[in-house]
């Protein structure tokens, strides 16, 4: 059964739960305008196929807003496009908009654009900025997604004070019941990228025996690329490459694309063309190497919701989702709300 899906810029996903979840989640950084506050009626009307896939059910069971400044959120900034170092259009009324249908709803801090933004929040006040990430989350009652893309010299040091910090203030949980206790991190889509961070994370804070963090999502590829080749990456983490160990897949999610210049993806309007159900088997059905006891992968992230990039096409009406995403949620019966996670 699939328990997580959804990320919102957004993403969004789907996970498994017994035997497997399915994080079925969708996200993107631009999808809701973070840096104003959403009409939300308007927000409704662009967003609706997320909570209603055509017969009353959501498409997905997790959301993640993107994308938190970690230097805005260390200084808690306040102005006219973050409060308390939030962007002003993460407001409660997203979040209620989705948790009311059970959704969960996560905050992304990062990506691509705050690279320098990270590395310079982690050198000023690593355990400062865990503490306001842990408080922030608190507050709107989210979990927190760690979005940190420096490629060769990462500051590991500093972002495993910020990881304590958080957990100092919400310890791990494996059944996470309190929202805000889930703690993830981005991981590239195999194990040739973001090497040290990966390396780290996987040795640290993703073992089966004792986690600090929930479980990584393997991001999108640079460019849409063909199921095979999405295998190839996730079967990288599960396997390990040296010098990355290995990886239950128990402990991550693979990520797909919703749309492209030219138009949405089969994996927006097409579900029986798209790449999540080309790699069904795959994300179900991999066993473990040397990490983990559980086959299957966690689940799917897909990336993106809205317009999150100036030249992709949008997921808004009527070019909505409910024929892939949602119907991908109809075919694995992802669980509402979220059930606890396989822990190995």
């Amino acid at each position: 059964m699939w328990h997580e899906w959804n990320k919102l810029q957004t993403q969004s996903g789907g996970l498994f739960g017994e035997p497997l979840e399915l994080l079925y989640r969708q996200g993107s950084c631009r999808t809701y305008r973070t840096v104003t506050v959403r009409d939300m009626a308007e927000f409704d009307r662009k967003n609706r196929w997320l909570i209603d896939r055509g017969d009353g059910s959501p498409s997905v069971n997790l959301v993640v807003l993107s994308f938190v400044n970690p230097l805005r959120l260390l200084n808690l900034t306040n102005d006219t496009q973050t409060v308390d170092g939030i962007p002003i259009g993460m407001t409660p009324e997203i979040v209620r908009y989705f948790t009311a249908r059970k959704i969960r709803v996560m905050l992304s801090i990062g990506g691509l654009t705050y690279i320098k933004d990270w590395d310079k929040a982690l050198a000023t006040n690593s355990k400062q900025l865990g503490i306001n990430a842990a408080h922030a989350a608190q507050r709107l009652g989210v979990g927190t997604e760690i979005d940190y893309e420096n490629d060769r010299s990462p500051n590991l040091s500093g972002l495993q004070e910020f990881i304590a910090a958080y957990r100092s203030v919400l310890p791990y949980e494996a059944a996470a019941t309190n929202p805000a206790a889930r703690l993830t991190i981005d991981l590239a889509p195999g194990d040739e990228y973001l090497v040290p961070l990966t390396q780290y994370a996987t040795s640290n804070w993703l073992t089966t025996t004792h986690p600090v963090l929930d479980y990584a999502n393997a991001m999108v590829p640079f460019e849409q690329t063909s199921a095979s080749t999405l295998e190839e990456g996730w079967e990288e983490h599960v396997r390990g490459k040296s010098p990355v160990p290995p990886l239950a897949p128990a402990k991550f999610t693979g990520s797909l694309y919703t749309a492209g210049r030219r138009g949405v993806l089969p994996e927006c309007n097409d579900f029986s063309h798209s790449l999540e159900n080309a790699t069904r088997s795959f994300v179900q059905t991999v066993e473990p190497r040397d990490a983990g006891k559980t086959k299957g992968m966690l689940g799917y992230m897909f990336w993106a919701v809205e317009c999150f990039a100036s030249k992709s096409a949008c997921t808004t009406p009527p070019n909505t989702c409910e024929a892939g995403i949602g119907a991908g949620a109809k075919v694995y019966n992802i669980p509402l709300p979220m059930p606890p996670l396989r822990q190995d």
